[in-house]
């Protein structure tokens, strides 16, 4: 089937509410741990309703369900340290950091496939520290929110190169409710060790005003939804047009960071400069590989 107008626009609408995420982890009172624990549980939740809606067979064989529950497990790691991170820094900090996820990608997918480093990557993972090093310069108050974005947004590329093999051999809605259940577990066993070394005041479990209705966006919309639209688009559109929209998910989250919280989010100029620095080498990566690839003479047959 050929993409339709609608399939951009609907593309770019998913975008746009995954780089809402930041700004639901700060309307929300609970901390990052006990956030995931929710927004995970909701999602595993929801995508098991639509398997039982829909008669599908949920299962998979033992030896692959652990395979998939432990990226579920880096899932989690991921979002805590997303969470946060825009809790100690903001969530432009925050999304700064993340933007960096598909450079990582390009280091750490060729680890695990075996395969060589291209020198475009190298010269875009040089921008984007030269990027990081004018942020930390002029902002030195977020170093830790940002480092905790930095650590997040390798984390993700972990999981997606994971997730690229796992895709190959399940359902993708199969990987998902094992991704979400095993975040859920992981957040569930790790509450005690968080609680006592992490925190003064303990576990907070308790939802405050407006909290459930934002989880319910968090793992109904952000998630299992997004998922969801985010596959069947896969359908129709291609690769390269889907990871180039991706990549403005940092621009997206950034600007309705500053409509939605005003001063509170508003940097320096240099912020800003450096942002664009990583913006700009993470927009220019995909539209570089692709001309790699067009490069590449094509071998004749026999």
């Amino acid at each position: 089937m050929k993409p339709a107008f609608k399939d951009y626009l609907l593309l770019h609408l998913i975008v746009l509410i995954w780089g809402g995420t930041a700004i639901l982890g700060l309307l929300i009172s609970l901390p990052a741990l006990e956030l995931v624990f929710y927004r995970t549980l909701i999602a595993a939740v929801g995508v098991a309703g639509l398997f039982l809606f829909r008669k599908k067979n949920l299962l998979l064989p033992f030896p692959e369900m652990i395979k998939v529950t432990g990226v579920g497990i880096v899932i989690a790691l991921h979002w805590i340290l997303f969470f946060w991170s825009a809790r100690v820094s903001t969530a432009s900090v925050c999304l700064a950091g993340m933007a960096t996820t598909s450079l990582w990608t390009a280091f750490v997918e060729p680890l695990f496939n075996r395969s060589k480093i291209k020198w475009y990557e190298v010269g875009l993972g040089l921008t984007v520290i030269s990027g990081l090093l004018v942020i930390f310069s002029f902002e030195s108050g977020y170093w830790l929110g940002l480092s905790m974005a930095l650590a997040s947004s390798f984390l993700a590329a972990v999981f997606s190169v994971l997730n690229g093999k796992l895709t190959h051999r399940h359902n993708p809605y199969q990987i998902t409710f094992y991704e979400m259940a095993g975040a859920c577990m992981f957040a569930v066993l790790f509450m005690p060790i968080y609680s006592y070394f992490f925190t003064e005041s303990g576990l907070n479990l308790t939802w405050i005003g407006y909290d459930w209705l934002w989880l319910l966006i968090l793992g109904g919309v952000c998630t299992v939804y997004a998922f969801s639209v985010s596959v069947e688009l896969m359908k129709r559109l291609s690769v390269f047009s889907i990871n180039l929209t991706v990549n403005l998910e940092p621009v997206y989250g950034i600007v309705l960071a500053v409509l939605i919280f005003g001063e509170s989010e508003k940097m320096t100029p240099e912020f800003y400069l450096g942002t664009g620095i990583i913006l700009i080498s993470v927009l220019s990566y995909p539209i570089l590989n692709y001309i790699n690839k067009r490069r590449k003479p094509v071998r004749p047959l026999g």
